[in-house]
């Protein structure tokens, strides 16, 4: 039985406490450049002129970075700076007159703005940033709870109060602040979020948004498929996790009705850094961290991040451990002032013994309740949850003379999963113990996810009026070869003895099964879409926001079954799909904000949802209706929103009683006019200086027609026959 994750976590924890030990006797020698990197001073020699070649100049000289678009100081001149400055007095100097002034940004590097809008603290953002990097979106460094902009829902960037959807921003300061270490802790302090925590160290935990179970991810808006298993990230590498509630085909193509989960990686820093820390906890939970990067060489236009954790833990559960390690890296190199080239990798590995998943016996023989203690652990000493998830990614950017930017995206993700988790069932005679039994089975795959994203973004003028565009294309390939077949849950009819003598005094010793590979699977998965979306200011107070993405979709799979050599083929393809998008937003002052939005989403069915004759159901559509008001107080450092919404999806895939496939496996029907609507409130932001506060309410009504059968084991355990995320076809139920 192999234990990949087992054998690569131990030299990976070596390292990275060997990391961790070099760098505790390296911070005395690295901090100091924190504190004194902006007021150390240097000899400039700058001739007055053009205002852009004069920053450039300062910039080269002065060691730090510059972001700004060429036409903001084209036709301003500069007087030049002579003599010994520092960079804060440098930049004053060579800015008088020309209406602009420096901000100097969390990373270290500065950006040009309005000298108004300087003044107040407020960010004037425009579109000739490069989507998702806009000055001010990046959290790290602010000690805020909101952020100044986002792209999770349009690909443009807006602002909260510019944008018509409800989405909430989870900010370095606050995944810090409540210590939400890993995604789904984050999601579970999330507004509108439900978690279902069906499992410890395994993956039967679900998240739900507005009633439907929420399947889109995506790292760096760049859309990322649920077979790598996104719940596992850890946050140590992102700088926010932003979450926009709602249908959102026009960022996603595929999905539910629900939300995105947008994760934003940490950037390097200008500035060095070193930070360690350390943490313990109870049920022997242990962990290590480092966090380095700044500037590679004297210029700063090389810079680097390295970020590495280890954890070791144990639970409130029994017989349960786990051992999680991560790495994370990014580079930055500005080829020019208007060229940006960044590459990076992450690599996760996650080892669990004993991991507790769904099954668990509710009921007694004479019908009853049963009782058992809190930290009872329905797993078997022999299971475990191994994970091995590594990225590769690298990007170019570059910002054009005519004020419009573009960025190209590649990335390359590998998810190798090896897994035994077993189920209990069974109904317990109180009096002896007995009746209780497991079932275990076995997941092995690796699949794999190439994506390639590439757009354009720019203003142009019409009708008096500055308007917004972006547009792109996104290729997605999804693989999965020669994925193991083991013939799902083991049960007495199928010759496994799980049954335990004694549930009051069972330790996990039961019989170890014999997983024997009886086929294997291969899936091929591809997505082109393309997108545009635009921003119209109609008034100085309406804009009027309208998108649209065109899907082509293609699942092709094949199974082998070795007993009989039998191959079973299909295919499904989706062509010329369009997802509209609409949204208005109206500010009624400086502060209060209205907005109405109409969304859609489309998502095929997964490859074992079939009906009693083997015929894959039609896709789900969604459909996302929204009103709502938002408001910006104290210069937009404290956001608030309410929002209205109703979401619809036909197709809903609803089991078929007992009713099966001529596979063997259940069989489902599509179920068509569900529908979800209620109410969101939140608070996030600064109340006064130093405090943060966040708060949401919540209320929500759902309705459908579908029907389902009931029985004592779907009551007790209904949702446990339901396979891993990115493990379908190899389990029955």
């Amino acid at each position: 039985m192999s234990r990949f994750a087992k054998q690569a976590a131990s030299p990976l924890a070596r390292a990275v406490h060997l990391a961790l030990l070099g760098a505790l006797a390296s911070p005395v020698l690295v901090l100091p450049g924190v504190a004194t990197a902006q007021t150390q001073v240097a000899r400039f020699d700058i001739a007055p002129g053009p205002l852009g070649l004069a920053l450039s100049q300062f910039a080269s000289r002065a060691g730090v970075t510059f972001s700004f678009p060429s036409e903001q100081t084209q036709g301003l001149t500069s007087p030049g700076l002579q003599g010994e400055y520092s960079v804060d007095d440098g930049l004053a100097r060579l800015l008088e007159g020309s209406g602009l002034q420096a901000r100097r940004e969390t990373n270290g590097g500065y950006v040009l703005m309005p000298r108004a809008a300087a003044s107040n603290g407020a960010m004037e953002l425009t579109a000739l940033s490069i989507s998702g990097k806009a000055p001010g979106s990046t959290t790290e460094g602010s000690g805020s709870y909101t952020t100044e902009s986002s792209s999770s829902s349009t690909r443009l960037n807006l602002s909260l109060k510019e944008t018509p959807q409800s989405i909430t921003v989870l900010t370095r300061q606050r995944l810090e602040d409540q210590k939400l270490d890993n995604l789904t802790d984050a999601l579970d302090a999330t507004a509108g979020i439900t978690v279902i925590r069906e499992s410890l160290g395994a993956d039967s935990t679900a998240y739900l948004s507005r009633g439907f179970a929420i399947s889109n991810f995506e790292i760096d808006g760049v859309p990322t498929s649920s077979r790598m298993d996104n719940y596992t990230q850890n946050t140590a590498m992102y700088d926010r996790v932003e979450v926009v509630r709602g249908a959102t085909g026009l960022v996603s193509g595929l999905g539910n009705p629900s939300a995105t989960i947008n994760l934003i990686r940490k950037r390097p820093t200008v500035e060095p850094q070193v930070l360690i820390s350390a943490e313990a906890g109870s049920w022997d939970r242990y962990g290590l961290s480092l966090d380095v990067g700044g500037a590679l060489n004297d210029a700063g236009n090389v810079r680097g991040r390295f970020v590495a954790e280890q954890k070791d833990q144990h639970a409130w559960i029994d017989r349960f451990s786990q051992e999680l390690s991560t790495l994370y890296g990014i580079g930055e190199v500005d080829l020019n002032e208007d060229t940006l080239l960044t590459a990076g990798f992450s690599y996760q590995v996650t080892h669990s013994n004993a991991p507790m998943r769904t099954g668990f016996p509710l009921f007694t023989t004479d019908g009853a309740r049963t009782d058992f203690k809190r930290s009872f652990n329905t797993s078997p000493d022999w299971s475990y949850y191994d994970r091995q998830q590594s990225t590769v990614f690298a990007s170019l950017e570059h910002h054009f003379a005519n004020g419009w930017s573009g960025k190209l995206e590649y990335s390359h993700a590998r998810n190798d999963y090896d897994t035994v988790v077993a189920y209990m069932d069974g109904e317990v005679d109180m009096a002896d113990g007995s009746g209780a039994y497991i079932m275990p089975t076995r997941w092995q795959a690796a699949p794999t996810q190439d994506n390639i994203d590439a757009y354009l973004t720019g203003g142009f003028e019409l009708f008096g009026h500055e308007h917004e565009l972006i547009g792109g294309v996104t290729l997605s390939r999804i693989e999965e070869r020669g994925t193991a077949n083991y013939g799902g849950w083991q049960r007495a009819s199928s010759g496994y003895a799980g049954s335990i003598d004694n549930i009051f005094t069972w330790d996990g010793h039961t019989p170890k099964p014999v997983f024997n590979k009886l086929g294997e699977s291969d899936l091929t998965e591809t997505q082109y879409a393309a997108y545009l979306t635009s921003r119209w200011h109609l008034t100085d107070a309406a804009s009027l926001i309208l998108g649209s993405r065109v899907v082509d979709w293609n699942r092709d799979s094949r199974s082998r079954l070795y007993s009989t050599g039998a191959v079973t083929k299909a295919e499904r393809t989706e062509t010329g799909i369009v997802i509209p998008y609409a949204g208005l937003v109206y500010d009624l002052d400086d502060t209060w904000t209205a907005y109405a939005s109409y969304t859609q989403i489309f998502n095929p069915q997964n490859a074992n949802i079939r009906d009693v004759n083997g015929t894959p159901l039609d896709p789900q559509e969604g459909t996302g209706y929204e009103v709502g008001i938002k408001a910006g107080f104290l210069e937009d450092r404290l956001n608030a929103s309410l929002a209205l919404f109703r979401v619809e999806q036909d197709n809903l895939a609803v089991a078929d009683g007992g009713r099966l496939q001529p596979n063997g496996f259940q069989a489902y029907k599509a179920e068509s006019g569900t529908t979800s609507e209620g109410l969101e409130l939140e608070v996030n932001g600064e109340i006064l200086e130093g405090w943060q506060v966040t708060g949401a309410t919540r209320t929500a009504s759902a309705s459908t027609r579908m029907t389902s059968a009931s029985s004592p084991r779907s009551r007790a355990t209904a949702s446990s026959y339901s396979p891993p995320i990115g493990c379908p076809g190899n389990w029955t139920g």
